[in-house]
This record gives C-alpha cells, structure tokens and sequence, in this order.
C-alpha cells in the first residue's frame, strides 16, 4: 500500500515553492506531479497541428520526499503510517492518529 495516493492535498517542504499546497495529479518511480506547483515554461514548435508557436506552462514533478501530506484535522505537514484496524489496512496520520481518507478518481465502486 502506497502511502500517497492520487488525489491527496501534499505540501512542498523544499524548492521554489517550499511551503505551497496543491493536489496530487500523478505518482510515478519517485516522483509526483501537484497541481499548480513548480511550474516551468515550455516551447511549443510550429507544426501542422499548431500553427502558431508558443509557451506553456506545465506542472513539472518532484522528488516524493520534497512533499509530505496535508493532515485533514490540523493542516499541517505530517507522515503516514500503514495500521490494521478492525480488519482493514488504513492509512494513518502520524502526528493527530487521525485515519486518513480514501479520494478515488475516474470509475469508482
């Protein structure tokens, strides 16, 4: 069980944008896309497709330990803990003991 998910609210906790919040878009090898954080610039080429050249800003990702989640009670940075309780594998925050909630994407149950 992965103790980040997609769709957890993440705090940077070193970078450019130490301090800011933002919601997990994607997790992948180490690293993980939050929304509106470290942006860069990047050029589009011209081509058929785009007649126009142009700049974009995308979400460019982050190491996973620059991040830390968001605990629902105290909004503050906190670290997760895997525990079994009544049966079920939760996940748990560290400094409230609070059972951290499960956000699905796309087709759920």
């Amino acid at each position: 069980m992965q103790k980040l998910k997609v769709g957890d609210e993440v705090i940077v906790l070193a970078g450019k944008d130490k301090g800011r919040t933002g919601e997990v878009l994607s997790l992948r090898q180490g690293k993980v896309h939050v929304k509106g954080v470290n942006m860069a610039v990047k050029a589009i080429k011209q081509s058929e497709k785009n007649p126009n050249a142009s700049f974009t800003r995308i979400e460019v990702p982050l190491h996973v330990s620059n991040v830390a989640l968001v605990d629902p009670k105290t909004r503050n940075p906190t670290r997760v803990r895997i525990e079994k309780r009544e049966g079920k594998t939760v996940r748990v925050a560290v400094a409230s003991g609070g059972v951290l909630p499960w956000k699905k994407k796309g087709k759920g149950k």
